[in-house]
C-alpha cells in the first residue's frame, strides 16, 4: 500500500488540475478531459487512481451539503460536475484500456505460442463463447500488430494476412448478406438451383477472393466442403485464416438477422437452427478433409465447429425434439450429422455436449441407425443429469422411447416414457410431459398390436394419452410436438383398422409438419397415408401420398424410405405398370408443388433401387 502513495498523490493532484482547468474555464470539451487522462494514467494503475477519485468524490460531496456559504457552496458544486465528467471520461478510459490489453494479450499469445498451437490459440480469441470475443475492428487491430513481428517469424505474417484478406471478404458480402433470399423467393433455407441460385452462388459472386469465392463456388454446385479441400491441397495458412474469419462472420450474421425475425415462422428460429447446424456441418467436414495432410487446419476446423455447436446448444430454440431435417437441401448435407459425431468424442462432459448429443440421436432414428441413436441418447441422458439439465434428461428419456418402439422393443419404449412423464410432471416441463404422454400411448398401442390384444379397453387408454397430449400440445401452441401427436394418433387408429380417423391424424399431421419444416414427420405421415389409403382401395392416392413418403424419406437418408416403396411395389403389381402410370400422371401437378420436377422424375428410379435391393 506504501508503494501506492506517491501514485495516488500523483493522481489526486491531475484529478485536482482538471478541476481548476475546467473552473477557469480553459476546458471546453469532454474530449479535453479524456485526453488529459490518457496521458496521465499509466496503464495497469487503474485501481489507484479509481481510489483517488473516489476519494475526491467522497469529500466534494460532503462539502456541497455542509457548506453555508453560497459562493463556496457554488464553486464546490461547479467542481463536482467537473469530476463528475472526469468520472464518465474514466469510465469510457477503462473500456478503450481493456481493448488495448485485450489485444496485447492476443498478441502476446499469439506470438509466444508453438507453430502447432498459434492457429488454435488465435480461434480462441474469436470464440463467441468467451466472455468478450475479438469484434471486426479488434480483428483489425490485431492484425497491425502481428504484422509487427513478421520479420521474426512467416507464420504471423500469414496470420495477420489472413485476418485483413478475410475482414475484407466479409465486408464485401456484408452489405447483401441476404440477397439471395429475394432471389428465390419461397424457397428459404440452404437450397437452391445447383449452380444458379442460393446463398454460395451469391456470396462467390462478391467475395473477390480465390479461396473463400472457390468454397462458396464448391457448395454451390452441390459438392461438398471436403471435396475443396481436395482441390486445395496447397492452402497455405493465411488462406485458411482468410475462410475462417469469412464464414464465422458469416454465419454470425445470418443467425443475427434470423433471430430478429421470430414473428415470421418461415424466417426466425427456423432459419437461425438451419444456420448454426449447416455450418457446424462444413467445419467438420473440413476437419474431416483436413486429415491427415493437415492436422494443424482440422484441428482448428474441429475447434470452430464445437464453438459453433456450443453457442447454438445455450439458444432457447435450441431443437431437443427434432425438426432438423427442413436444415439440408441437397446431396452434400444428406448424411451430415455423421461428421459431427468423431469431434464430438474429445469435448467435455458438458450440458451443450448433452444437447448436441441429443441432436445427433434423434438424427440418427431418423436415419434408421437405432443401437447408435440409443447409444448418443443414453451419453446425453447421464450427461444433462450430472449437469442437472432437466429438459435435456426428459427430451433423452422421451426419444429413447421412441427409439425402442422403431426396435419394437415395447416395454423399454413404456418404462422410458413412464420415467419421461414423471420427471416432466415433477419440473413443471410441460413440453416434456406432452411427448411423454403421446410416446406412452404410442408405445401401448404398438405393444396391443405385437401382442394380438383385441380388448378394446387397452386401446382406449393408450388413445387417451395420445389425445391428452394432443390437447396439451394445442395448448401450448408447440407446433413440432402438435406434429407429433397428430401423426402417433393417426398411426394409432391405423394399427386399430380405423381407417377413416387415421387419415383424418395424417393427413393433418402432414400438414403441421410442413409449418414446422420436419421432413422426417412429412415423410413418415405420408409412408403411413399410403397404407391407410390402400386398406380403403382408394389406389390413387395411396400412390400418390406412398410416392412424395418415399421420395422425402430417401431424400434424409431415412431407411424408412424402404415401406412406401414397398407397399407401391404391391400396388404396381396389383393395377399394372401402365395403370400405375396414369394414376402417379394424374397427381403430377400436386406432387411438383411439393418435391418439384427433379423429384417427380426421381420416382421411377427409387422404385427401381427397390426391387433391385
Amino acid at each position: 500500500m506504501s508503494e501506492s502513495l506517491p501514485l495516488q498523490d500523483k493522481y489526486l493532484a491531475l484529478i485536482d488540475e482538471i478541476v481548476e482547468t475546467t473552473l477557469k474555464g480553459k476546458i471546453s470539451s469532454v474530449e479535453q478531459v479524456y485526453q488529459m487522462l490518457l496521458k496521465g494514467i499509466t496503464s495497469g494503475t487503474g485501481e489507484v487512481f479509481e481510489l483517488a477519485l473516489s476519494d475526491r468524490l467522497t469529500t466534494l460531496q460532503t462539502q456541497v451539503e455542509s457548506e453555508k456559504d453560497e459562493l463556496k457552496k457554488a464553486k464546490d458544486t461547479r467542481s463536482l460536475r467537473a469530476i463528475k465528467t472526469i468520472q464518465t471520461q474514466w469510465q469510457r478510459w477503462q473500456e478503450q484500456n481493456k481493448t488495448i490489453e485485450a489485444i496485447a494479450l492476443a498478441v502476446r499469445e499469439i506470438t509466444i505460442a508453438s507453430d502447432e498451437e498459434r492457429l488454435s490459440v488465435l480461434l480462441r480469441y474469436t470464440d463467441p463463447n468467451q466472455k468478450q470475443p475479438l469484434n471486426l475492428s479488434q480483428l483489425q487491430q490485431l492484425a497491425k500488430s502481428l504484422q509487427q513481428f513478421g520479420a521474426a517469424n512467416t507464420d504471423l505474417t500469414q496470420i495477420s494476412t489472413g485476418i485483413t484478406q478475410g475482414i475484407a471478404s466479409w465486408q464485401r458480402i456484408q452489405e447483401n448478406l441476404l440477397s439471395w433470399m429475394y432471389e428465390q423467393k419461397g424457397s428459404l433455407g440452404f437450397g437452391g438451383v445447383p449452380g444458379e441460385r442460393g446463398p454460395w452462388a451469391s456470396w462467390a459472386k462478391l467475395v473477390k477472393s480465390e479461396i473463400p469465392q472457390s468454397f462458396f463456388h464448391t457448395l454451390a454446385i452441390e459438392q461438398s466442403a471436403i471435396e475443396f479441400t481436395q482441390k486445395q491441397q496447397n492452402i497455405n495458412l493465411s488462406n485458411w485464416v482468410e475462410l475462417a474469419i469469412v464464414l464465422q462472420f458469416l454465419q454470425r450474421g445470418l443467425v443475427t438477422w434470423f433471430d430478429q425475425q421470430a414473428y415470421d415462422i418461415q424466417a426466425g428460429p427456423k432459419l437461425s437452427i438451419s444456420t448454426f447446424l449447416t455450418f457446424a456441418v462444413i467445419w467438420s467436414q473440413l476437419a474431416n478433409g483436413f486429415q491427415p495432410q493437415a492436422v494443424i487446419y482440422s484441428n482448428g476446423a474441429s475447434q470452430i465447429m464445437l464453438q459453433i455447436l456450443r453457442t447454438f446448444a445455450q439458444r432457447p430454440y435450441f431443437p431437443l425434439y427434432g425438426g432438423i431435417f427442413a436444415s439440408f437441401s441437397g446431396s452434400s448435407l444428406r448424411d451430415a450429422l455423421d461428421y459431427l459425431d468423431a469431434p464430438l468424442r474429445s469435448a467435455d462432459g458438458t450440458q451443450e455436449k448433452a444437447r448436441i448429443l441429443t441432436l445427433l440421436g434423434y438424427s440418427q432414428r431418423a436415419l434408421g441407425r437405432y443401437p447408435r441413436s440409443i447409444n448418443f441418447h443414453q451419453q446425453a441422458l447421464e450427461i444433462a443429469r450430472n449437469a442437472r439439465d432437466t429438459a435435456c434428461e426428459i427430451a433423452n428419456l422421451n426419444h429413447l422411447s421412441r427409439t425402442y418402439v422403431q426396435e419394437k422393443n415395447y416395454a423399454e419404449a413404456i418404462n422410458n416414457s413412464q420415467r419421461a412423464l414423471i420427471l416432466s410432471r415433477q419440473a413443471g416441463d410441460k413440453t416434456g410431459e406432452t411427448n411423454a404422454l403421446v410416446n406412452l400411448g404410442y408405445s401401448e398401442v404398438m405393444q396391443a398390436q405385437q401382442l394380438e390384444n383385441i380388448e378394446p379397453e387397452v386401446y382406449e387408454s393408450a388413445i387417451n394419452y395420445l389425445e391428452q397430449g394432443l390437447k396439451l400440445a394445442e395448448k401450448l401452441g408447440d407446433i413440432q410436438t402438435q406434429s407429433l401427436c397428430f401423426s402417433s394418433l393417426g398411426i394409432a387408429y391405423l394399427v386399430t383398422a380405423q381407417y377413416e380417423n387415421a387419415i383424418k391424424y395424417l393427413e393433418v399431421g402432414f400438414k403441421t409438419a410442413q409449418v414446422s419444416g420436419d421432413l422426417y414427420t412429412q415423410g413418415r405421415n405420408l409412408a403411413y397415408l399410403a397404407e391407410a389409403y390402400y386398406n380403403l382401395l382408394n389406389f390413387e392416392k395411396s400412390i400418390y401420398t406412398g410416392a412424395l413418403g418415399m421420395y422425402l424419406l430417401e431424400q434424409i437418408s431415412s431407411q424408412e424410405w424402404r415401406q412406401p416403396a414397398g407397399l407401391l411395389t404391391i400396388l404396381k403389381g396389383q393395377v399394372g405398370d401402365d395403370q400405375f402410370q396414369v394414376l402417379l400422371q394424374q397427381n403430377r401437378p400436386k406432387m411438383i408443388s411439393v418435391i418439384g420436377v427433379d423429384g417427380y422424375d426421381y420416382i421411377p428410379q427409387l422404385l427401381t433401387t427397390y426391387r433391385n435391393s
